[in-house]
């Protein structure tokens, strides 16, 4: 078994480890009517598109989020929060330090010896989800997990929709088809986009991502009977019947759209390996990317 699919089935487990340190991780993490943006890279990213979307849509204040090189220095927030695997993503780190003394810093990683434990003002380590894997799978959802349960908005049924998503078997017919197209709506955008984001890292498969609403304006046309489109959480009235009419698979998202998420990683192991591809070995990308200061 490869790294990365030991650590996609430990995902309850590490689900239901973060949810009970949210707590105590309250003092560290930002407070309710605090104006805030998370950032971070890549999986990262996507991940704070999602937490943004949590926090403000649930009335707890002001949450912008950018990937940590596009990041509008001369706004201003009471907090930044940066989300990071290894802590030591070039593009991170120098924006915490570009912001050190002008904004409070609070980082969420997984290694607690990396750069950016120190270099934060607060930090939470969740190293029971590090991972060896270069494509992350653990380590993402359960950052966002912590962050959802802090917000309150974590549940144990979040944990057993995880349990089934790894259970139940896929979809018939997706390893087969060509392209992957797949829709959220809120927090279950930035979600979408990291589905997008496994199936190219893993399978080296044409995947695309956009808010459910949108993908009727252009996107929909590339839909026929090789693709699926795969809804991340409840979707707008009327969207499936469009997709069946273009002979596309539509794939309704029923579980937790994090849960949903978690089978979206098995499909595209799947595929992986239905191409005798290495899903530790993805190509051209390593575990952080650590850029050359010369």
């Amino acid at each position: 078994m490869t790294h990365v699919a030991r650590e996609l089935a430990s995902q309850p487990d590490c689900w239901q480890r973060a949810a009970d340190l949210a707590d105590g991780a309250a003092g560290r993490l930002p407070a309710a009517g605090e104006r805030i943006a998370v950032v971070g890279c890549g999986t990262s990213y996507f991940m704070a598109q999602a937490y943004a979307a949590l926090r403000e849509g649930s009335g707890q204040g002001e949450t912008d989020a950018f990937a940590a090189s596009e990041f509008p220095e001369g706004r201003r927030y009471d907090r930044i929060v940066a989300l990071s695997r290894s802590g030591t993503t070039t593009e991170v780190l120098g924006l915490l330090a570009r912001l050190r003394g002008t904004t409070r810093r609070t980082v969420v990683i997984g290694d607690p010896d990396s750069p950016m434990a120190t270099t934060a003002d607060d930090t939470v380590v969740l190293g029971f989800a590090d991972e060896k894997s270069v494509v992350q799978t653990r380590f993402a959802t359960t950052a966002l997990t912590l962050l959802r349960a802090q917000l309150g908005l974590h549940t144990d049924a979040v944990v057993e929709d995880a349990q089934v998503a790894l259970a139940e078997p896929l979809p018939t017919g997706l390893v087969e088809c060509s392209q992957f197209t797949f829709l959220g709506r809120g927090w279950s955008v930035g979600l979408a986009n990291e589905a997008a984001l496994k199936m190219r890292e893993a399978a080296l498969a044409w995947s695309e991502a956009y808010p459910a609403m949108e993908y009727r304006h252009g996107p929909i046309s590339i839909s026929t009977h090789s693709t699926a489109t795969w809804m991340l959480g409840d979707a707008p009235t009327g969207l499936s019947d469009e997709v069946h009419a273009t002979g596309a698979r539509w794939v309704a998202g029923g579980l937790d759209p994090l849960a949903e998420l978690v089978r979206v990683q098995r499909l595209a192991l799947a595929i992986a390996a239905s191409r005798g591809l290495d899903p530790d070995r993805p190509r051209h990308l390593t575990r952080s990317v650590i850029l050359s200061t010369s």
